[in-house]
């Protein structure tokens, strides 16, 4: 399909969606005349308004002039949204996919950011009562006693404190109240799950309340299962925590303190082998050759025949290296020890205050501290060879201030305000991969030049070179056969960061006439990061091909003089022309940006709003972590801009029983970040960060929310988008020039749609019953190259469902619920470990049932 008719397409649907919507008042007026003649019981039947904060004020999503979607805690608890990744079956523009270092993606409307390092911020930001956690793995921990989820469409700049291109979502918990209250639940559930909440809420005095809560999640057997040998992956063990003190020492004065954490020991989630790269694929030619890559006759002996007489079929079949194969020791290659899980905690202390003065205006400080720490065993092999594993080891410490004055004068409300963040991050990773079809090629090229220089296309000449470099700076001793060939097993990868934004902002509701205001936004910002990466040494397992190959291959592709100097034990091995040394590489990046918002908002009649905005976002600066063999490689990618453009209607019918919320957007996007591949003149094509000059998305919104009857609900989402990147001059897999001029953005279905029914009724003058019926469809996507079919997303659907029974004076509900009841087969991510392309499925059918007990 052309563009010109998605463009269409769309159009017409908007229109089609705004013509009827402005059609509706006479024939609802008519309808709910004849209901309540029939029925005048029914009459009083009305959609209650969720409260929210999404312009930092509580007022209705209703009056909100934005696209947004917010759920209240039944809802949540009804449809069992217990993760952020949940959201996604009632948030149909939203996706969420894993990279292979299990760091989430989040991409909302086709704006994502696709990248394995646990140092990278999101495009979607994720706050927990309006406190920012810039990094998505600290939402790795169960979500609980939660009173709303707001999730934000669009950049988000002007009021919350980091810039984000595509959204945000925000978390709001319950709050400390002056009513005891208290609540188990327990839920037990297919593959030996157990889960265990608790909740209680204390009224200390008339001035003081306290609240406690906590969940633990638990599964003792796991989904997947090799295929090769019995064993299984994917065991749970989580446990979320919070304590929150709400103090009133004034009329004026409120004082809320908490803390939040989590601790994750659950099994990382093995990846499903389902092809070769180009690169090491024997049956592909390599453009501009008569045959394939050198490094495709290195491949591991039978990991080609495993993949084609193992192509997955359902979610539970992976596999990952055997346990006594990769923890060995062999040589200088350490092997990596522990069982496949996480080991990761998160921390977060929050300071909230708010002073009322005499005159209604309001000083709000927030203050947040969040502190990660990570450590993790991973393999991303996707087959039973050690391919790619790693050893992860990270941690984030990120401070936040936040200091706004709001009030009203006139026919203005408004709000001024300055924020102050600082991160200091370190995010690490060994990695094995003794089976690694590239690195053993390499480790032979070293050894082959020691012995035949011109077996690799050197002069002969070059023999007093190889022969120069060829000392082990420890021993004074020539490597020998054994020592070059088993070199390349294992190599670390590190990142220092201390990242600092500052801004200042203003925002205006500008009442013109009754029917009409005007919002308008403005944020200066000014960020900072300061870089120092690492690819290193261990142990001596890098040093002889770099001081034999690379020494040598550097001197001769750049007509050095003298070589560089040998690395040394556990040094950094990454290759730097300007100095002609091995080293870490430091950067630095100083950027500012103002983020700006005009709505134009107009209500013609009570229940209807129809509002017109444009939004400038941007997102601040990303340096990758990576194995990098240049400098270059590790150059960071500069701020993105997005100028969004957006017209939408929010509106009631029917007598407030059908709630329609419609938008059409367009998305002018610059410099977008992307992970790319560089040129490498060694290894061919490595990983990077770039920036793409132009691309654009565009498309239709529309939600649906219908009290059908005073028992039954229905909710319903559609998303149409297209994305196209526009100019993108890069590398592909073989390190050769190419445009991607064309493509799609990644992990962005044309289409996506969710629906879901919630029933609820008294069936005796002490029970009620209570169901659900939720379900997610979305068409394909790609997860990297659009023309290469092993990196497509097929289409796929999701329904999950639940129904239970509860005492009418709420203090029991006992209930039996199923996740993707079809047991449908989908994988949300595609990656590649330079040999295997692998995929992550979701998981299969789960089912149990909750029993919850309120005090």
């Amino acid at each position: 399909m052309t563009k010109t008719p998605r463009i269409r397409r769309y159009a017409l649907l908007g229109a089609s969606l705004f013509a009827l919507t402005s059609q509706m008042p006479s024939v609802a007026q008519d309808t709910v005349t004849e209901e309540a003649e029939q029925a005048p019981g029914d009459s009083s039947l009305k959609l209650g308004s969720i409260v929210v904060t999404a312009q930092r004020r509580e007022e209705s999503a209703q009056d909100v002039p934005m696209a947004i979607q917010a759920f209240s805690e039944d809802t949540l608890k009804q449809l069992r949204i217990d993760s952020v990744e949940d959201l996604q079956s009632v948030v149909p523009g939203f996706s969420v996919s894993q990279s292979y270092q299990g760091v989430p993606t989040y991409t909302l409307r086709g704006i994502g950011f696709n990248t394995i390092n646990l140092s990278a911020t999101s495009t979607v930001g994720t706050y927990v009562d309006e406190v920012a956690y810039p990094y998505p793995f600290m939402n790795s921990g169960p979500v609980f006693d939660i009173s709303r989820v707001e999730v934000l469409k669009g950049p988000q700049g002007t009021l919350f404190g980091r810039n984000t291109t595509a959204g945000l979502i925000n978390m709001v918990t319950n709050k400390p109240s002056d009513e005891f209250e208290a609540q188990v639940t327990a839920d037990v559930g297919n593959y030996d799950t157990w889960n265990l909440e608790g909740m209680i809420n204390l009224p200390l005095s008339e001035r003081a309340q306290a609240r406690f809560a906590i969940r633990s999640e638990n599964s003792d057997k796991g989904w997947q299962k090799s295929i090769t040998r019995g064993e299984d992956r994917g065991t749970k063990e989580k446990l979320g925590y919070r304590a929150a003190l709400a103090l009133q020492p004034t009329d004026n004065l409120d004082i809320n303190l908490s803390y939040n954490g989590w601790i994750n020991k659950s099994d990382t989630i093995g990846g499903q082998g389902i092809g070769l790269t180009p690169n090491t694929d024997p049956t592909f030619t390599v453009p501009g050759t008569a045959g394939p890559a050198a490094a495709s006759g290195f491949l591991a002996p039978g990991l080609f025949d495993y993949l084609q007489n193992n192509v997955p079929t359902k979610a539970s079949q992976a596999d990952w290296a055997p346990y006594w194969d990769r923890s060995a020791d062999i040589g200088a290659g350490q092997g990596i020890d522990g069982p496949h899980e996480e080991d990761s905690s998160f921390s977060a202390i929050r300071l909230g205050v708010n002073y009322t003065f005499d005159n209604d205006m309001r000083l709000v400080s927030l203050t947040g501290l969040n502190k990660l720490e990570r450590e993790s065993v991973l393999d991303w092999s996707g087959v039973p060879y050690q391919i790619l594993l790693q050893d992860v080891d990270g941690d984030i410490e990120s401070f936040s201030q936040e200091l706004r004055l709001e009030g009203e004068t006139g026919r203005v409300n408004w709000l001024v305000g300055a924020y102050y963040g600082k991160d200091e991050t370190t995010d690490g990773n060994r990695t094995l991969l003794r089976d690694n079809a590239n690195s053993n090629f390499v480790s032979t090229a070293a050894y082959l030049l020691t012995v035949n220089p011109a077996a690799l296309g050197f002069p002969p000449e070059i023999a007093g070179l190889v022969s120069a470099v060829n000392v082990d700076p420890e021993t004074g001793l020539p490597y020998t056969a054994a020592e070059l060939l088993n070199s390349f097993q294992t190599y670390y990868d590190t990142g220092d960061f201390q990242s600092t934004t500052q801004s200042i902002f203003a925002n205006a509701d500008w009442e013109i006439t009754p029917e009409f205001s005007l919002t308008t936004g403005i944020r200066y910002t000014r960020d900072s990061q300061e870089y120092v990466g690492c690819s290193g040494d261990v142990d001596g397992s890098m040093q002889p091909n770099v001081n034999v190959f690379n020494r040598v291959f550097f001197s001769a592709l750049y007509g050095l003089a003298v070589p560089p100097a040998a690395l040394t034990e556990n040094g950094c091995n990454t290759y730097d022309l300007a100095t002609n040394s091995f080293g870490p590489v430091e950067s630095d990046t100083d950027e500012d940006n103002v983020s700006w918002r005009v709505v134009g908002n107009w209500t013609p009649r009570d229940n209807m709003l129809l509002f017109a905005s444009v939004t400038q976002g941007y997102k601040s600066a990303s340096t990758p972590v990576n194995a990098a063999s240049k400098s270059e490689q590790n150059a960071p990618a500069t701020q993105e801009s997005l100028l969004a453009y957006e017209t939408g209607i929010k509106a009631q019918f029917f007598n407030q029983r059908l709630q329609t919320n419609a938008s059409l957007f367009y998305y002018d996007y610059e410099d977008k970040q992307v992970a790319a591949f560089f040129p490498d003149p060694i290894y061919r094509a490595l990983s990077r960060l770039q920036n793409v000059p132009k691309s654009e998305a565009y498309g239709a919104e529309a939600e649906l929310t219908w009290l059908i009857s005073e028992n039954l609900t229905a909710m319903g989402g559609l998303t149409l988008l297209q994305t196209e990147i526009k100019e993108f001059d890069t590398s592909d897999a073989f390190g050769l020039p190419t445009s991607n001029a064309g493509d799609p953005f990644l992990y962005s279905p044309e289409t996506s749609a969710s629906l879901a029914l919630l029933y609820d009724r008294p069936m005796t003058t002490e029970l009620g019953l209570r169901a659900s019926l939720s379900g997610r469809w979305q068409s394909e996507s790609t997860a990297g190259n659009p023309d290469d079919p092993l990196y497509d997303i097929d289409s796929y659907g999701i329904l999950n469902g639940s129904i239970g029974l509860y005492s009418l004076n709420n203090n029991w509900q006992f209930s039996v619920w199923g996740q993707n009841l079809t047991d449908e087969y989908y994988w949300q991510q595609i990656t590649s470990n330079a040999n295997v392309v692998l995929r992550f499925a979701g998981m299969p059918r789960t089912y149990g049932a909750s029993l919850t007990y309120r005090f």
